[in-house]
């Protein structure tokens, strides 16, 4: 096992610059039957039917949200008192799309006749299990789920309220559930397909993991900044459910910090492709008496976040979207 990451300082100069094509290559480690033995291990554990819609700030008071989750459609909004609600995205009289309603002090109504669905079961709109956890707005779908249900989503430890700044990234791919979980249990391709980003990658991880266990590989990693200047952390990657995997820094600079990366399964696009949301939580802290600072620039900092997973991700969909197309033309075993 390589000894932790220890700095005082949280920079670190590289002795020289390694060019793309001279690394170390890391496919020989990357093989196929370890990712998809992690990957059918992630997808045994149980999620109790929930499923990601979105960020929390994305469902806003006065404002009703709409996604179409597991071909299920979903309406979200929030009650007079902040509180997260939920129900099936068509009005119960003519089917009018409620994620155009209007909320009014808290009440969902339907804009085309007026009738507000969660006070009015009886004509067959029953609402749905809510959950915001603060970063995460989340949902559960047992029809399509299939499972036993959990009273609460399955979430994995973060840092401490209070002393994290937060962003969440969302983007759409043409690809299952599965395909993005197994991106994300590859981490072997960081230094490859994210040069901009990452250097000196290694992976440490068992030949075999016991069955039922939860995969962590320990990653040893450098996040670019510019040139030669590097910050080095070590990381690992765990797969909580079967569309979630966890990277949380346990060594160097931001220590603690935690990047959620969740699967949502939507509705099939106009060619009957599968589409998926990748919704990505990052939670940066530090123990730093600096990071302060940063917390009260978290307004100005979030949308930086939110762009280097989005530039991470164009790379990564791709990924998730040409293992999809593979399998499903029978090139390669799913």
């Amino acid at each position: 096992m390589t000894p932790p990451v220890r700095h005082r300082l949280p920079l670190s100069l590289r002795r020289r610059a390694v060019a793309w094509d001279r690394q170390r290559d890391t496919w020989r480690e990357a093989r196929p039957a370890l990712i998809a033995a992690a990957l059918k291990r992630a997808q045994d554990r149980p999620s109790g039917n929930w499923y990601v819609l979105g960020a929390s700030a994305a469902i806003t008071p006065g404002r009703p949200f709409g996604r179409t989750v597991a071909h299920t459609e979903v309406v979200a909004w929030r009650d007079a008192t902040g509180r997260l609600r939920a129900g099936p995205g068509a009005c119960p009289h003519l089917g009018a799309p409620l994620k155009d309603a209007v909320v009014s002090r808290g009440r969902l109504i339907c804009h085309w006749h007026g009738l507000a669905p969660y006070e009015d079961t009886a004509r067959g709109w029953s609402p749905l299990p809510a959950h915001d956890d603060g970063v995460l707005a989340w949902v559960r779908l047992d029809a399509a789920g299939g499972e036993e249900p959990l009273e609460r989503p399955v979430l994995p430890p973060r840092p401490a309220a209070g002393s994290t700044v937060a962003a969440v990234h969302d983007v759409t791919g043409t690809c299952e559930p599965a395909d993005v979980v197994a991106n994300r249990l590859d981490p072997w391709h960081g230094a490859w397909l994210h040069p901009y980003s990452f250097v000196d990658l290694t992976v440490e991880q068992p030949d075999e993991q016991p069955d039922g266990a939860e995969d962590a590989l320990a990653v040893q990693v450098s996040f670019k900044l510019a040139g030669r200047v590097v910050v080095p952390v070590r990381a690992a990657f765990s797969a909580p459910g079967p569309r979630t995997v966890v990277m949380r820094i346990t060594d160097g600079e931001g220590r603690g910090s935690v990047v959620e990366t969740h699967a949502t399964p939507l509705t099939a696009d106009h060619h009957g492709r599968p589409r998926t949301a990748v919704i990505e939580a990052v939670l940066a802290t530090s123990d730093r008496p600096g990071f302060a600072v940063a917390r009260a620039a978290a307004p100005l900092l979030r949308p930086l976040m939110r762009a280097a997973s989005g530039r991470l991700w164009r790379d990564d969909l791709a990924y998730a979207e040409r293992r999809w197309a593979l399998r499903e033309s029978g090139r390669f075993p799913g």
